[in-house]
């Protein structure tokens, strides 16, 4: 491994690409928000699962809210406190996060989130207003952001906030700048880790109009922000989450671009004519199906995030899981082992009724000398085999993505095809766009369609 100094870790660099999912610093010291954030998704998954209510108050005839932008929270946690001070926090600053939303509307509503914070959160103040491209916004466009009417507010711990709705017409694929002020010491502050987008921090509270300048210290991560709605034209019809570990969040993926394979999916829904939907990134590097790994950034397993980041997401319809690889890669875990926890998936998103469909596990032969573990060995292969097997031949999902097909060397299907491949475990930009291009949406939309709700 490469261990020359470098600068801006794991957004940009290849050594910190290798650290973030191989590496296991300890987390820096503080309370653990993990068992309150554990029972909250199981209080979460057994209210939200049946039958889904709010979906019938997000419908209307002129248009519904979707979830047009998400990041998964987790806990603060970081490998380079300078570009993301996620595991110190923030006082007396505002944070800026730059952020694309995959439909188009007529109003906005913002999800602040201390779901990773084990004390409550103080909100000072927020706004919203079109990004200009860097930490510039478009002027006159900032909008303040409201909770029940009030201009601040203090968020529970594992909770999150959703503020009032405000009118701002936004395009499909249009950066929004999300600003939040946090007047007090924070403590470890809920984030996203890896970003893949340049965010921004000014010290005091600079929520308003003409603040732009002082954004001066650039990010790597997104804190306090999980969400974006948007109340949608009547063409959109749903969200369609996509689930996953950093495959599906996009890592390696040129930053600042929007190249994760969602934003692929999201360009081509876009430019859909007739019904299409939005797109929500439900994915964290590091993440596995069975595991709670040291490192807070990597989050909590697929299950236990479930509810909060799926199944109550608004406008929910359909999820493409790609998930277990690095269960495989970290844990050495088997196959056998993985499905159950996936039937369980199947299950809960089915009981919501949500569709369901399952990504093939991609190559990642070579890859063991970067990430070591069961990554890419002859061992990981067999499991990842099984793995792909039954999610080819089961029938438990309603559909299957075969992107081990879309990005693997027909020469050496064990491996990525070359112009596909950033590190040999993680798709370039190429191959981002190859598995967007692998998805059926007019199978996936016209099954939604069908099985919607009057």
């Amino acid at each position: 491994m490469d261990n020359s100094p470098r600068h801006n870790a794991v957004t940009s660099t290849r050594r910190d690409a290798r650290r973030s999912s191989s590496a296991r610093p300890e987390p820096k010291h503080g309370r653990s928000p993990r068992a309150p954030l554990l029972l909250a998704a199981a209080i979460a998954l057994m209210t939200a699962a049946p039958g889904r209510p709010a979906l019938a108050a997000d419908k209307a005839p002129e248009g519904r809210w979707v979830a047009g932008w998400h990041s998964s929270p987790t806990p603060g946690g970081t490998f380079n406190s300078q570009d993301c001070p996620s595991d110190v926090g923030l006082a007396d600053q505002t944070v800026r996060n730059i952020v694309r939303v995959s439909a188009g509307g007529s109003s906005v509503r913002v999800r602040i989130s201390n779901a990773g914070g084990s004390e409550p959160l103080k909100v000072g103040s927020a706004s919203v207003a079109l990004s200009a491209g860097g930490a510039a916004t478009v002027a006159g466009s900032s909008l303040p952001l409201r909770f029940g009417g009030q201009t601040s507010i203090v968020i529970a711990a594992g909770g999150e906030a959703v503020s009032d709705p405000v009118a701002l017409k936004v395009q499909p694929l249009q950066a929004l700048a999300v600003n939040v002020y946090l007047p007090g010491k924070t403590g470890p502050i809920t984030q996203h880790y890896f970003a893949a987008q340049d965010n921004f921090l000014a010290s005091g509270n600079r929520t308003g109009n003409g603040a732009d300048k002082q954004f001066t210290r650039k990010i790597s991560c997104w804190m306090a922000v999980s969400g974006v709605d948007v109340k949608a034209s009547p063409d959109v019809v749903g969200t369609l989450i996509t689930l996953g570990d950093s495959i599906t969040d996009g890592y390696l993926s040129t930053k600042n671009d929007n190249h994760r394979y969602p934003d692929y999916l999201a360009q081509r829904l876009a430019s859909r004519k007739g019904p299409t939907l939005a797109v929500a990134n439900a994915g964290i590097i590091g993440n596995e199906l069975l595991t709670v790994r040291p490192q807070l950034q990597f989050g909590y397993p697929v299950p236990a995030r479930l509810a909060r980041d799926v199944l109550t997401q608004p406008g929910a319809r359909a999820i493409i899981l790609l998930a277990g690889i690095n269960d495989i890669g970290d844990r050495s875990a088997k196959a056998a082992d993985l499905i159950p926890a996936v039937q369980q998936i199947i299950q809960s998103a089915r009981a919501a009724g949500l569709k369901i469909y399952g990504g093939t596990l991609v190559p990642f032969a070579g890859s063991n000398g970067t990430y070591k573990g069961d990554y890419g060995t002859a061992k990981g292969e067999q499991e990842r085999q099984k793995l792909n097997t039954w999610i080819r031949t089961s029938g438990a999902f309603d559909g299957v993505i075969d992107f081990d097909k879309a990005l693997r060397d027909p020469a050496d299907p064990s491996r990525l095809l070359p112009a596909y491949d950033a590190d040999k475990l993680h798709p370039n930009d190429a191959g981002y766009q190859a598995m967007a291009n692998a998805v059926d949406l007019d199978a996936i939309i016209n099954a939604v369609v069908k099985g919607a709700s009057p």
